[in-house]
């Protein structure tokens, strides 16, 4: 499997597992309303990569990031390293042990995912 098609799975597998958050455990119909709209946009997003490849890659990147900045600052509002006021909207299910966990779980994979799908110059071998 090549890295774009990895990175898909990834970006697939965070837009699920957030819109399932959103939709069972958001406690504000405002912020579930936002959550669902970026991740129907970034699904759009990630199915023109699927189907056309290409700049779209740089696409489906930014929206991870973007994903990536949420989630770290949720895993560091939660963490006390910060405070933005914002600590609502970054409780999974009212459970602060499984809020830390689901913050840097969907932290990570997000950052992953940007790594994945980010295009490298092909490196020319020493040999």
């Amino acid at each position: 499997m090549d890295k774009t098609r990895l990175g898909i799975g990834v970006v697939v597998a965070v837009l699920v597992v957030q819109t399932l958050a959103s939709l069972v455990w958001s406690a504000d119909s405002t912020l579930t309303g936002v959550a669902l709209a970026f991740n129907a946009v970034a699904t759009v997003s990630t199915w023109l990569l699927a189907r056309r490849g290409g700049r779209a890659a740089w696409v489906v990147a930014g929206w991870c990031a973007g994903f990536f900045g949420w989630h770290v600052v949720g895993l560091g509002e939660l963490a006390g390293w910060w405070t933005t006021g914002l600590d609502a909207a970054f409780l999974v299910a009212a459970s602060y042990q499984l809020s830390i966990v689901y913050q840097a779980v969907l932290a990570t994979a997000a950052g992953f995912a940007v790594h994945l799908l980010l295009p490298r110059q092909d490196q020319a071998s020493a040999t």
